[in-house]
């Protein structure tokens, strides 16, 4: 009898033990994607600018190009570009670049702007004090709007022995057609069609 609650004891050790690793694994499933948005946001890793509230580093004589990138995904009808495809700009230096988005469609849309810096490697040093990504802009027909990009690039990426002989960085942005303050996936606006028997 003694062996048979010892057994049964063991046996419920058990299960809640595989219960609470199953479940932590859900947990860390669910929370792997925003932990993993902060990461690149704090760390500037895979091509993700750094987001600061002011420049405190020094200008200095060096420069690097800056390459302005715009896309817009299937599924909203606008147009988006930079004032000035490329720009030079000292390292330390804060710059503000403009870009103009119209909706060339028939109809009120609202769309949502994510963005990059190529190569990856020097995402950490591109650092953004004030950008219109990452938030909903409903724009009606043939209206346009113009929006900046306050930036600096981080004169220490002179001393990073990976990124110090690069001279030209590309600020990739993409507007994609949003609802909730999300990208919609294109699968998700398409219907459903009807299937044939």
């Amino acid at each position: 009898m003694r062996d048979t609650a010892s057994q049964s004891r063991k046996i419920r050790m058990t299960v809640l033990s595989c219960t609470g690793i199953v479940a932590g694994m859900v947990g860390l499933a669910y929370a792997s994607v925003p932990l993993y948005e902060l990461f690149c946001k704090v760390t500037g890793f895979d091509g993700t600018p750094r987001i600061a509230s002011s420049n405190t580093s020094e200008a200095t004589d060096r420069k690097v190009s800056v390459r302005l990138d715009s896309n817009v995904a299937p599924g909203l009808n606008w147009r988006f570009s930079p004032e000035t495809p490329e720009v030079k700009v000292r390292l330390g230096e804060t710059n503000t670049v403009l870009y103009k988005v119209t909706n060339t469609g028939t109809q009120p849309t609202t769309g949502i702007a994510t963005y990059n810096v190529q190569p990856d490697l020097a995402g950490s040093y591109f650092t953004k004090l004030e950008c219109f990504c990452f938030t909903e802009q409903t724009l009606q027909p043939g209206e346009t709007l113009e929006s900046a990009v306050v930036f600096y690039v981080d004169p220490r990426i002179a001393e990073d022995s990976d990124v110090k002989h690069i001279g030209s960085l590309t600020l990739s942005y993409t507007y994609f057609p949003s609802k909730g303050g999300k990208p919609v996936a294109q699968a998700a606006a398409s219907k459903p069609q009807p299937m044939v028997q």
